[in-house]
């Protein structure tokens, strides 16, 4: 029987599921909310649901595990979540062998990011590329490492959260603890406080400021130039650090692309000397919101792989 694996997407709002083969083929897929207003145990319960629903349409012998992608700060080891705002009454619960021990099958924790940049390594804007960093531009601003083809880890599971870069030493604080997060002057949420700020009305969202720059409006163009330079200054950063070959971003924010983009160009030529030097690249995704589902599901399959090394 044909192996796959099942990808599972676990956000605040929505629990999707899909079940990938080896060629990265979906084979099938499930969506649902997340009831995180029923507590915990109705969340785990309805994460095996969706896995079990796709496996015995497919066949259990063909099953080589599911991965879970979930946002907040994981112990790899311990398949633990210890710091999630968006999942309350997770912390310190062991989400990993709880569902491994209802599905008899292997079972990885993984952070969403992450989970979404080897989901871009394997069938995205990655494919061939061993070494990537992605940033993910939302509500706040993710990132995945992906180093010899694996995620990059640190030395508990924390690595990669390039949000928290410090971009402007006086800048706004964050929810972290620290003032002029990546997060803090880039992500949607950003876009939407700069706005404001500028006066272009208390209920604007970002893709209003978007609307408003495409019209030629120059205070909206303003805040994309803005959120470009606190990305070109972190960029700047990874590309110093790492000099790997592709640097990745996804998310809401990227239809704005050519207003941040070149203020985000300018800042990596002036800061960092490897991306001048170099043939660095700086690129969108291209799988979306899909991306995740795609890195949960290779996880599995990447851990059997290096088990039968």
């Amino acid at each position: 029987m044909a192996e796959f694996s099942i990808g599972v997407d676990l956000g605040g709002t929505n629990l999707r599921a899909a079940a990938i083969d080896r060629d990265g083929n979906v084979l099938r897929k499930t969506s649902g909310g997340t009831k995180l207003s029923a507590g915990r145990e109705a969340v785990i319960d309805d994460i095996v649901a969706s896995i079990v629903k796709l496996r015995d349409r497919l066949g259990a012998d063909g099953l080589v595990g599911a991965g879970i992608g979930v946002p907040g700060f994981i112990v790899i080891e311990k398949g633990l979540v210890v710091g999630s705002p968006n999942l309350p009454g997770f912390e310190d619960f062991p989400v990993r062998d709880e569902i491994e021990s209802r599905l008899n099958a292997p079972v990885i924790l993984e952070n969403d990011a992450n989970a979404a940049a080897l989901g871009e390594k394997w069938m995205g804007a990655g494919r061939g590329v061993n070494d990537l960093v992605l940033l993910t531009l939302g509500t706040g601003i993710g990132g995945g490492v992906i180093s010899g083809g694996k995620v990059l880890h640190g030395f508990v599971g924390m690595a990669g959260e390039v949000g928290h870069i410090t971009v402007n030493p006086a800048g706004n604080p964050c929810g972290c603890g620290n003032r002029g997060c990546l997060e803090k002057h880039a992500s949607a949420t950003a876009v939407v406080a700069t706005a404001r700020m500028l006066g272009l009305g208390d209920q604007i969202t970002s893709e209003g400021v978007y609307r408003l720059a495409l019209k030629g409006n120059e205070s909206a163009k303003r805040v994309f130039e803005s959120m470009g330079s606190a990305l070109g200054i972190a960029l700047a950063n990874l590309v110093n650090i790492f000099n790997f070959p592709l640097y990745l971003l996804s998310g809401g924010v990227l239809p704005a692309w050519d207003y941040f983009a070149p203020t985000m160009f300018r800042e990596l030529e002036t800061r960092s000397f490897t991306y001048k030097k170099t043939r660095t690249r700086i690129d969108k995704a291209i799988l979306g919101n899909e991306a995740g589902l795609f890195g949960a599901a290779y996880l599995p399959l990447q851990a059997k792989d290096q088990a039968h090394k």
